[in-house]
């Protein structure tokens, strides 16, 4: 007679700061504390603009279209503003034109940090006396 043990044991976790949830959980220039996604962003843009995309639930090509705005790249001022609604972060339009044409990696990177920082699964622990 044999017998068979199964342990399970519980998924990975991520160990999750309290936030203010109305402010993005890092900083636009924060790069240095996630230096993969920092470098992936800076060797491979169009990729991980695209990448982060699908991350959001957007379509996975959306942000090439940034190729055809003037001054201010189009997408990435609407993944920009669309995630401030969603997770109810306080901005202005004005701040997001602003840092769209002039810091669009990090914006990408902020947005990817943020996506990541908000989907990650949370366990909740009791501690009993």
């Amino acid at each position: 007679m044999t017998t068979t043990i199964v342990i399970q044991q519980p998924p990975q976790t991520q160990v999750v700061e309290v936030m203010n949830p109305r402010e993005w959980s890092t900083g636009l220039f924060d790069c240095l504390g996630d230096l993969k996604t920092c470098c992936f962003a800076y060797w491979c843009f169009p990729c991980f603009a695209c990448k982060t995309s699908k991350d959001y639930g957007e379509h996975l090509c959306l942000p090439l279209l940034d190729y055809f705005g003037w001054c201010v790249p189009p997408i990435t001022l609407a993944m920009r503003v669309s995630m401030r609604h969603r997770y109810g972060i306080d901005g202005s339009l004005p701040n997001d034109c602003v840092l769209s044409s002039f810091c669009p990696v990090c914006i990408w990177c902020q947005m990817a940090r943020e996506i990541e920082k908000r989907n990650a699964p949370v366990m909740i622990a009791a501690k009993t006396a």
